[in-house]
């Protein structure tokens, strides 16, 4: 099956590598009797959406990088704690910054408003202050993050990109804003190997027509509306989020620009390029196109890999669900318990387990039928999910036998929520047609111990449900040794 997968990729991929080469050559020819339009209408547009997916892709890995710390337990945690320790949170910075080859990495409390660095607290961040309006920008913005341009707290002589991320309790409220810096060096560097590679000159400019960053060959007045041909198209540029013009220069040549918005930076990236009738720069042309088509096949290619893997990942989540109810099935909670199992050993705190079960099930089937059976197992699943939070595991265990997995929980607040699960169970009929179905179940209750299996945690649950049966069912236990 592998082998056949990688020999129909192999195949997808020479068709498309042929039929993009095809064009390219065809337009090649075409180009020698038309060269400016093919500059301006296909070389130069295509060269600037590459350079625009590039800086999107590179942008892609710290605004993930900043997901991850936002949504990080141990800075909620340590934030809900009281902010103690400075230094654990100062080795954690450190640790994000080193890993992931930062500029810097940082964390804005704000209930105490303090800017945490891996150096320690740098300020505390201030209204007044118009350093610090990110932050209060930060407190107000709808979207989960933004990306912007700002001098580094941490070295007021370096400018850099920061993807600012804010950081929500459980009830979604801000309690901080985190993230992580690049260099805006980093950014230089790409336009020097975007130069180098399309043959183009490159630069960035601001809502102003500011010339921000720049590569080298680069010269003249920092603001388009002041350079020579340039300055009478400035306008079209600056209110469109993408235009194609052209300009005289002194020299009477002509220059092709090419420019798009940036809405991450909210700069415009601008390219330029000279027309010219020569072969050198028709061979340039072809080889641009080879790397476009190249880049248009990779992407394609990913493309499909991504639908591929989206249909694989519905694939795992039937086989990891049960088909009935939508409950989680046993693999789902192995996985489950051996995370939290590992966790516990770094992180000790409270895990319990419910086991329950359906009382007299079988005379439910054997009156109504498996399709009464089938609602009434579908109803208790619903009742248990309104009674446990959402980072609970409801698994299904059996034909009437479910688990409740739920981490940090305290054996009396588990035991409270079975009751609650029980109760609503035993005082909601299951309509069936015109029948009211009655069940009532059993639950037993266990709490996880240092080193436990989940066998044995199972077993301890399973003996205090028993326990629960044997007393007259309809009732929950508690293991006797928890």
């Amino acid at each position: 099956m592998k082998d056949n997968k990688f020999y129909y990729v192999a195949i997808l991929t020479a068709l498309l590598a042929l039929g993009f080469l095809a064009t390219t050559f065809i337009s090649y020819f075409v180009a020698r009797d038309s060269l400016s339009r093919q500059i301006s209408e296909e070389a130069l547009p295509l060269t600037s959406d590459n350079i625009y997916s590039e800086i999107q892709r590179d942008l892609l890995t710290p605004v993930l990088i900043s997901s991850l710390m936002a949504r990080d337990t141990f800075v909620r945690d340590w934030v809900i704690d009281g902010e103690r320790e400075t230094n654990r949170i100062q080795e954690y910075l450190r640790e994000i910054q080193h890993r992931y080859d930062t500029v810097t990495a940082f964390f804005v409390s704000e209930k105490t408003r303090r800017y945490y660095h891996l150096d320690g607290v740098l300020k505390t961040v201030d209204r007044a202050d118009p350093a610090d309006s990110w932050y209060f920008r930060m407190r107000e913005l709808k979207a989960p993050y933004e990306i912007n341009v700002d001098i580094d707290t941490a070295d007021s002589t370096r400018m850099s990109i920061f993807i600012n991320y804010r950081v929500l309790d459980n009830q979604g409220g801000l309690i901080g804003v985190t993230g992580v810096g690049l260099s805006v060096d980093s950014v230089a560097r790409l336009i020097e190997s975007y130069q180098r590679r399309y043959g183009r000159l490159i630069y960035f400019v601001d809502r102003e027509g500011h010339v921000t960053l720049h590569g080298s060959g680069f010269s003249g007045s920092d603001s388009i509306h002041q350079r020579p041909g340039l300055a009478q198209r400035a306008v079209n540029i600056l209110t469109n989020p993408s235009a194609s013009v052209s300009y005289e220069r002194d020299n009477d040549t002509t220059v092709f620009v090419n420019s798009r918005l940036v809405p991450e930076f909210d700069w415009y990236l601008l390219v330029e390029q000279e027309s010219g009738p020569d072969t050198t720069r028709l061979h340039t042309t072809l080889i641009i196109n080879i790397v476009v088509s190249l880049s248009i096949t990779a992407l394609v290619l990913l493309a499909a890999y991504i639908t591929i893997s989206g249909y694989q990942r519905r694939l795992e989540e039937m086989a990891t669900t049960d088909k009935l109810t939508g409950a989680a099935n046993r693999q789902v909670f192995d996985i489950v318990f051996d995370h939290i199992t590992r966790s516990f050993k770094r992180q000790p705190r409270p895990v319990c387990l419910i086991l329950l079960d359906i009382d007299h099930f079988k005379q439910v089937n054997d009156t109504y039928g498996h399709l009464g059976g089938d609602i009434v197992i579908q109803r208790i699943v619903s009742v248990m999910r309104q009674h446990v939070r959402d980072g609970d595991t409801v698994c299904r265990w059996g034909g009437e036998e479910f688990l409740i997995l739920l981490d940090d929980c305290p054996i009396e607040r588990a035991m409270t929520s079975a009751e609650s699960i029980r109760l609503s169970i035993t005082t909601q009929s299951v309509l069936y047609g015109r029948d009211k179905i009655n069940v009532t179940v059993s639950m037993g209750v266990a709490q996880l111990r240092s080193g436990e299996t989940a066998d044995e945690l199972i077993g301890r649950a399973d003996a205090a449900l028993y326990q629960a049966k044997g007393a007259g069912r309809n009732q929950v236990q508690r293991a006797e040794d928890d």
